[in-house]
This record gives structure tokens, sequence and C-alpha cells, in this order.
């Protein structure tokens, strides 16, 4: 089947500007794209006038929950979150019931994820060490085999830095890149947000910012000692992001990634004990806010990633020192990044391209997918005068605790097009 996307705004990772063009599609392939495509015998005609169509996304930090706690989300509803926010491919933590901590359970999520409408898109990470605790090596070799992508404990720091030394050996020996949540315990205790005003106000106990910090600093040591790809998750912090910064000017293998919950709010919106707003590492100041974002638009991140962290309501209801960590993100980060930034002339459409689509998928030596002539059609059209309210009714997950609840943005994915196939369309 033949489907024509006339006069839509084609966005790039290469240029700030939109392209004005016509892109034509049939099988799993773009083949045409031109100001003008007269000849396109048979095709469905799809007016995008308005519109930006550009690369679907990929998302590197997601929690699917299966197996184990499918009361908040499992792979099936992940995937159609991921869809319903013009994300086609994302990677699972491995903070599972069992963990993702051997061959097996990476087959079974894998094969799980196979029977979802973006099953190729997804992959999973294995845990560095068995249930997560930290102690002893997961069965690095197995899961690698078995299509494990990366490595970690997210949601856990490895506090042992011998242990941790190990696993980037084999990490590395075995090309695979390892995933830092990076916390230090004894210093985040019991908090529940970030340590400052607003926690002393509240009277709740808080995570100072050098919890996360000083063990940012002491992965990078490690990471550069044995020579392994280290990918920093979530950072939330001006100094932090210095930090990682100065580990790239020296060549040290070092990504990192910032979630837009991260961007966008501070520890000064949890002011009701609203646990829509708890996370760990948690919301830190405004000023964390403005470095974050000029760290993003100057190039010290690497990607945007959502840390997608399904809860449900029974959980999140609870008072705001017991509620979980974690919020969702597949379906609000393309709307809220550009309610907040892109609408706003902040940044451009070019950077969420390269950074939410493109860089993603290279850290993990997949192919991006640009919008051109003999290139794979897996890309989403975005309505930016459209507006999106995310009602329980209008999202996929199954959980959702977001901030963004009920709440209207500016911007609606209105097409998810996945290797030639229209997944979304309203």
């Amino acid at each position: 089947m033949k489907r024509l996307y006339r006069h839509a705004q084609i966005a790039s990772e290469d240029s700030p500007k939109l392209q004005t063009a016509d892109v034509l599609v049939e099988g799993d392939r773009i083949i045409g794209v031109a100001s003008t495509i007269e000849k396109a015998d048979g095709a469905e005609v799809i007016d995008c006038s308005g519109r930006v169509l550009m690369p679907a996304m990929f998302d590197i930090h997601v929690h699917a929950r299966e197996p184990g706690q499918e009361e908040k989300e499992n792979i099936a509803t992940c995937a159609e979150a991921a869809i319903n926010g013009g994300v086609t491919g994302f990677i699972m933590m491995p903070n599972t019931v069992p963990a993702i901590d051997n061959a097996g359970v990476v087959r079974g999520v894998l094969e799980s994820a196979g029977r979802t409408r973006i099953g190729a898109g997804i992959y999973t990470t294995g845990a560095i060490t068995k249930g997560r605790k930290g102690e002893e090596l997961a069965g690095i070799a197995g899961m690698k085999a078995a299509g494990a992508v990366m490595l970690t404990d997210d949601g856990f720091p490895v506090d042992n830095p011998q242990v941790l030394r190990r696993a980037m050996e084999y990490a590395r020996d075995y090309d695979l890149p390892l995933a830092s949540h990076c916390e230090v315990k004894e210093l985040s205790g019991k908090g529940a947000m970030h340590e400052g005003s607003v926690s002393y106000a509240l009277g709740l106990h808080g995570i100072p910012s050098i919890s996360e910090e000083i063990c940012i600093a002491r992965d990078i040591r490690l990471a550069e000692f044995t020579g392994v790809h280290l990918n920093i998750q979530h950072v939330t912090t001006a100094r932090g992001m210095e930090t990682i910064k100065r580990a790239k000017d020296r060549g040290i293998r070092v990504t990192c990634e910032v979630a837009p919950h991260h961007l966008i709010f501070s520890h000064e919106d949890i002011g009701n004990y609203d646990t829509h707003y708890k996370m760990n590492p948690p919301l830190r100041t405004k000023e964390d806010n403005a470095a974050l974002l000029r760290g993003l638009i100057d190039g010290w991140f690497d990607v945007i990633a959502t840390d997608h962290a399904p809860h449900t309501e029974f959980e999140k209801n609870q008072d705001f020192a017991s509620a979980p960590f974690g919020i969702t993100g597949l379906e609000t980060a393309l709307p809220s990044l550009h309610d907040r930034f892109i609408s706003k002339g902040i940044f451009g459409w070019d950077l969420v391209v390269k950074r939410y689509s493109a860089e993603p998928r290279r850290m993990f030596k997949l192919p991006p997918v640009p919008i051109v002539e003999g290139g794979v059609a897996e890309f989403i059209v975005f309505n930016p005068e459209r507006t999106t309210k995310f009602t329980r009714d209008f999202m996929k997950s199954k959980s959702v605790n977001t901030p963004f609840l009920d709440q209207e943005l500016k911007g609606m994915v209105e097409r998810v097009v996945y290797r030639g196939e229209e997944l979304l369309a309203r």
C-alpha cells in the first residue's frame, strides 16, 4: 500500500529549519521525498499541512514492570503507551520480580515484547548483580547471548566498588554499555525528595545533591580505569553534569541522559505533598533545571530518556514519605517538550530528533531513521497547533502517575508510522 504525506514540515537532526516536502511511502520504505510529488498512483493522500513529520522516538530508559508487577504495567501496555507518545522503540530496565538477571528471563521478556506491535523495536537490559543486590555478579555472558543490550542495576547503585569494577570489566569485554543509577544510599537515607528549603518546610527527609554527585565521580573514575562505556542515568544536578563534561573532555567513555521532568519541574512543585512529583533521583532546584537545560542545548547530554516508571493509584495515594518513587513519561515526553520549550523558541525540533531519536539508537549501534528517500518509514506526524489532554481515557499505560494528569499541553502526536504501518491515526 502507498501513502502520500503531503505538505509536511520535515524535522531533521542536521538543521533547525523544517523542510517543506511531500513524503511517499510504499511498504516499509520511503520511496520519495520532494517538494512536490505528482505521480503517486493509487496512494492514500494524507494532508500534513501545518504538521511536523519527524523520525520516531527511541527511549533508552523504560520500566515495563514485566515480569512480576503487571498490575502497574506490562510489556504490551508499555508498547501501547510508547506508540501513543510517538516512541517506536525502547529499552527495558531489569528491576522486575524476578529481576532480569539471567538468560532465561532475558529470553522471556523479549518473547513477550515480540508479540507487541513494535516488537522488533523493544530491547532489554540485564542486571549487573544477582537480584540487583549488589553482591554477586549476574550471568553477564548468558544475558548478552540471549539479547541483553546493556547492564544496569537501575534503581539501586552498586555500593561495592570492587563488584562494580569487575562488572565493568565484563561489560567492556562483552561490548556492553553499563548504566549507573548514581546514589550514595547512606547519604540518601530515608529521603523522599531533594534536601533543601522545601523539604525543611514540609517536614520531609531530604536527599542531598551530593548523594548523586559523589557516586557520579566514583563511577566515572572506575570507568576510566576499566575502559568500559559508562552511561550515567537521569542526571539532576548542575555539578553532576559538570563532572561528566570534564570526564568527556578527558576522553573517558561516558555518556549521560536527562529526563524531561528534571528539565520542567523543581522541588518547589511538591508544595502540597503531591506524590506525582516524587521520583528518584528527586526534583532539584530551579537553578538545576536551568543548568540542565543549558547542558542539553549545548550538547553535554547525549540523550533524552523518560525513566518511565508506572505505579498503581493505590501506591501513589499513600503519604508522600511512603509512596514509591517514579512517574510515567512515554506518553507525555514529546508534548511536554514541545509545550515548554519548542513552542517558546527555547530549542528546536532538531535537538529533539538528535537527542530523543537518533543518538539513543546510535548508542546501541542501531541505525537512526531519518526521513530520506530509501530510508525505513518510521516516523510520526505531530500537530503543534492541537492540544493534548492527558486523561485516564487518553492514556494507554496501565498507570497514570504523572504530574500532567488531566493537564492540557500544546501539541499532539497525530500519527505514528512503524516500518510502513500506521499504528496510530487521530
